[in-house]
């Protein structure tokens, strides 16, 4: 349901790891919708006429859904979810050959009949150009549509497109969709308006109300809120001190991928702080995170006397999860 790139989040401590960052600001956390291709939004939610297609369609029965909802247009050549589900199975090529065009036909059918999903898929089709020749104010103009019907995908997507602004009253707005998002169990945008909390940008400062969002996202698969879940547990930010349960977190995003976990990590094994002190864990993860663009002048000089059978250790233990991830 949402954008596909996670959290990019600021780089981490240029001191010791005993200091936490500041987060950084949601607009560069994440590329507007229309520089990057997102999922598309999800079908409509079933009505009682619609159980056996979108049933079938939430069992990944793609080929039955297709049927079913082509019969039902056969039937009923005005039924707007069948068009929707049919716009969401050529859009995504499940029991169907991909192919875009015929999936914004269905969607634009389905948008004139009122249809937000349907709506919010057309504003990411032509954000990306996928279907029809990339317009971004007409991306813009659909995700406008679809947000004013409350649907969280759109209201999400262009919140991002406000964040980039930087104004406040877009700010404001931002954060309001955001929230329609957020309330939706999207966890992308629990972690941008949790990270706007903790600025407060476009909403009053609350540490505590971004340490909720952050645990929100973290729950829904969101590995920048698990990060900065974390950072706040290592510093006690509107949550109580626990830097056993925040070296924990940066260990589970670290293996996931991400650089800034992985850079925390390397930092705790150094102090010893929230874990074992161990410095050929602390050199691979160091290089894990330096492979990925996310070097860290201090690391190099407190690790720069590791013996050489250890940093031999920590670099093949850096190359084997390099190749992991």
């Amino acid at each position: 349901m949402t954008r596909l790139a996670l959290a990019a989040l600021a780089v981490l401590l240029a001191g010791p790891a005993t200091a936490a960052p500041q987060p950084p600001s949601p607009a560069a956390s994440k590329k507007p919708a229309a520089a990057a291709p997102a999922k598309p939004a999800a079908a409509a939610a079933p009505g009682p006429a619609a159980d056996i297609a979108y049933g079938a369609y939430q069992r990944g029965l793609y080929m039955t859904a297709f049927m079913e909802a082509t019969a039902r247009l056969e039937r009923d050549g005005g039924d707007t979810p069948a068009m929707t589900l049919l716009g969401e199975l050529y859009n995504q090529g499940l029991g169907v050959r991909q192919d875009s065009a015929e999936a914004g036909r269905w969607y634009r059918l389905a948008a004139a009949r009122g249809d937000a999903h349907a709506m919010a898929s057309l504003g990411l089709m032509a954000s990306d150009g996928r279907g029809t020749a990339r317009d971004l104010d007409q991306a813009r103009s659909w995700l406008e549509k679809a947000a004013s019907l409350r649907e969280p995908t759109a209201a999400y997507n262009l919140a991002l497109l406000l964040l980039a602004s930087g104004s406040p009253a877009e700010l404001s707005r931002a954060a309001a969709l955001l929230r329609i998002a957020a309330d939706a169990e999207i966890g992308d945008a629990q972690h941008d308006l949790g990270v706007m909390y903790a600025r407060g940008q476009g909403v009053p400062k609350d540490p505590a109300a971004a340490a909720g969002l952050y645990l929100k996202a973290a729950k829904n698969g969101s590995v920048g809120g698990e990060v900065e879940l974390a950072i706040v547990l290592y510093n006690g930010d509107g949550v109580p001190k626990d830097e056993a349960a925040a070296t924990r977190l940066f260990r589970r995003a670290a293996l996931r991928g991400n650089a800034i976990a992985q850079n925390r990590l390397a930092r705790i094994y150094v102090t010893g702080r929230g874990g074992q002190k161990n410095l050929v864990e602390a050199a691979a993860w160091h290089l894990t995170a330096a492979r990925q663009g996310l070097p860290d002048s201090w690391l190099d000089e407190t690790l720069k006397a590791l013996p050489e059978p250890d940093r031999k250790r920590a670099e093949q233990l850096a190359a084997e999860r390099s190749a992991a991830l």
